[in-house]
């Protein structure tokens, strides 16, 4: 049966063949979206924070464009270090000391393990003091120091770190021997 609308046209009551073929590709998206268990979501997140982390170490210490810890951090940062930093300014303020103090610098992650949004990972710093370190004045001694790191994300950002050094401390640097 078939309908003739006020304009002439005519109505079919049905869905035609030409609205399932649109609507289909949506709803098979739809359908696998829903089947993804919660433990492939959490590897997703897993894994997009490993790449996003790994990456802004890179670029903000090995390239030296600290620009990227303006977005790297929610507003609300926190860095377990003495004394305690809040906010993502003063994150970035902490790390421009990194690419202001050392030339031929290398931040190496040699392992990274992430459950969600968090993030555990093993990392190494080399680099030659030439340049003002957190008050300490350039000494010319060539560094390595190992460390692991404890990272929460919020919304794709890093929202908390805590770091441990595994063979030395910055604050020591004056009076550490060089290693090259």
């Amino acid at each position: 049966m078939y309908v003739l609308s006020a304009v002439g046209s005519l109505i079919y009551p049905y869905p035609t063949l030409m609205s399932y073929t649109r609507v289909l590709p949506l709803l098979l998206v739809l359908a696998i979206a829903a089947c993804t268990s919660p433990n492939d979501k959490k590897a997703q997140l897993s894994s997009a924070n490993v790449a996003y982390y790994s990456r802004v170490w890179d670029v903000a210490i090995n390239e030296g464009r600290t620009n990227i810890l303006d977005s790297a951090y929610v507003d609300d940062a926190v860095l377990h270090t003495k004394p305690e930093i809040h906010g993502k300014a003063k994150a970035k303020a902490y790390y421009e000391n990194f690419v202001t103090g050392f030339s031929d610098r290398k931040f190496v992650v040699k392992e990274i393990f992430a459950d969600g949004d968090r993030l555990v990972k093993h990392w190494q710093f080399t680099g030659t003091h030439t340049g003002t370190f957190f008050g300490i004045p350039a000494t010319g001694k060539h560094i390595s120091v190992d460390g692991t790191t404890i990272a929460k994300m919020r919304d794709g950002k890093i929202a908390d770190r805590k770091s441990t050094r595994l063979n030395s401390s910055h604050t020591d640097i004056s009076r550490m021997p060089s290693s090259a």
